[in-house]
């Protein structure tokens, strides 16, 4: 017992560094203005989203023909549609619908891609090089067109919408899984953990996969940007959540029709859905930057 304390004893620096807790991570985070506003966007829009039955003045499929187009108006702060529902209500429930489907289809795509670049990168050998050769051949197919396939094939609900997006999205996250389990596997504190007879669940599960957090979190974001970019593509072309529930990619495809006259119907949207994307991917880009250790002393 006393040489297993010796084995691990200097192993326990490596992996918890002092000053290197989330203090310090928040410093180098808030250093960057562009994350900090980013993040200050991302948190406004999903609050808004959570309470959209509260901060939406109208019902988002209450219809008024007598009031189409409408401009903006103390009742509608930017004017009604080509049906006469009030844009701002739309907009506050179409966050929720979006940012809902684009995080449930993170969390699958993170499920999947996790288990599968875990098990690949520890286990290795026959088990590692058919999950690969699936992964590799899964990103030569072009994943919008197969999820049209599928949507057009098995409807487009909600449920196929979310578990379409996130099955086409899983790939990179087991390609960054594998690569940051394959980093770690040599490191002493995963040598000393068997040295003491570890099982490999635990191995894997308490020391391996806590290591890729920081690559897994970085995916995560990027992940819910492209899910809410192909949500809103899907629903532009008709395949995505159908009306009357309201997505920002189904009011780009009502306001199609009026590009010339009512451009502003398209704009809105437009805008929203530009915003979170890049938002995301800002705050992907900082956190990769902030979390790589490599980068601890800059």
């Amino acid at each position: 017992m006393t040489a297993q304390r010796a084995v691990l004893a200097p192993t326990l620096p490596l992996v918890r560094p002092a000053g290197r807790g989330g203090g310090y991570l928040w410093r180098r985070f808030r250093r960057n203005r562009l994350a900090l506003v980013a993040l200050a966007y991302l948190l406004l829009i999903h609050v808004v989203a959570v309470a959209a039955p509260y901060l939406a003045p109208h019902p988002p499929e209450a219809i008024d023909l007598l009031n189409q187009f409408a401009p903006r108006s103390r009742d509608h702060p930017l004017g009604t549609d080509e049906s006469g529902r009030d844009i701002v209500s739309r907009l506050i429930f179409g966050a929720r619908t979006s940012l809902a489907v684009g995080l449930s289809a993170m969390v699958v795509a993170m499920t999947v891609g996790s288990a599968l670049g875990a098990i690949s990168g520890f286990y290795g050998g026959a088990v590692g090089a058919v999950v690969m050769r699936l992964t590799d051949g899964a990103l030569t197919i072009p994943t919008f067109f197969l999820a049209l396939l599928v949507l057009a094939v098995f409807g487009s609900n909600i449920t196929n919408v979310v578990l379409v997006i996130g099955l086409t999205g899983w790939m990179v996250v087991a390609r960054v899984v594998r690569a940051e389990v394959l980093r770690t596997l040599p490191q002493e504190f995963v040598l000393a953990s068997r040295a003491i007879g570890a099982g490999d669940r635990r191995i894997l599960c308490r020391h391996v996969i806590p290591q890729a957090l920081p690559s897994m979190i970085v995916a995560a974001t990027l992940g819910v940007a492209y899910a809410v970019l192909t949500e809103s593509a899907l629903s532009y072309l008709g395949l995505g959540v159908q009306p009357p529930t309201p997505t920002w990619g189904n009011m780009l495809t009502g306001a199609q029709h009026y590009v010339w006259t009512k451009p502003v119907l398209a704009v809105y949207p437009g805008v929203v859905i530009m915003l979170t994307v890049l938002s995301y991917n800002a705050l992907g880009d900082v956190l990769r930057d902030t979390l790589d250790p490599r980068h601890a002393g800059s």
